[in-house]
């Protein structure tokens, strides 16, 4: 009993909650080792972690708005969660590795750019794979992204699911994040699975 309450306990402590899942942050705790909110000044409340863009912030980081990276190292996983953006212009998700962007999506009120950025490029250049939906303002979006060696599924919202391939894809990550430009935005039920 007692080694499955430290379990229990280390779990909650990291993020780490099973053999399966990879990461979990529900954002009940101020802290956790493998989050770092960065670029504005996040509330972790209600289960949820919420930021409004400061301008002046905006600006002495080149134009990038705040973010969040959850440092963990995978190759294939499914990583879940749910978001509101209410004013904002955009909304980013990214995969990393230690080289830069292995895949991201952005979204805007113009509609949705999936990007995988191959490894051999010398300026790191992306490549478009496909396009989707237009964010929707002020109510929650699921996302999930499935990755599977050279392919990812994404799928935003109930309507919107794509399969894309490109062999950048397969890189080992190190990190992924999500981000925002203008407005509020709200995260929450973070959640990454082995596939």
């Amino acid at each position: 009993m007692k080694t499955l309450l430290a379990i229990t306990a280390f779990a909650a402590i990291t993020g780490i909650a099973s053999a399966e899942t990879l990461l979990e942050d529900d954002f009940s705790m101020q802290t956790l080792p493998a989050r770092r909110a960065m670029r504005g000044e996040w509330a972790f409340k209600e289960n949820a972690a919420i930021c409004t863009q400061d301008d002046a912030l905006y600006r002495e980081h080149k134009n990038h708005g705040p973010i969040i990276f959850f440092t963990l190292g995978y190759q294939d996983a499914t990583i879940r969660m749910s978001y509101k953006a209410e004013a904002a212009r955009s909304v980013v998700f990214t995969c990393n590795n230690d080289k830069g962007h292995v895949f991201r999506f952005v979204s805007s009120d113009k509609g949705t750019t999936i990007r995988a950025y191959p490894a051999d490029s010398p300026d790191h250049t992306s490549v478009e794979l496909a396009r989707g939906p237009a964010l929707k303002s002020g109510e929650w979006t699921d996302l999930e992204v499935a990755i599977s060696g050279s392919k990812v599924t994404l799928k935003i919202g109930k309507d919107f699911a794509q399969t894309v391939e490109h062999p950048g894809i397969s890189a080992a990550k190190t990190n992924f994040s999500i981000g925002f430009a203008f407005g509020t935005f709200s995260v929450k039920g973070v959640k990454v699975a082995k596939p």
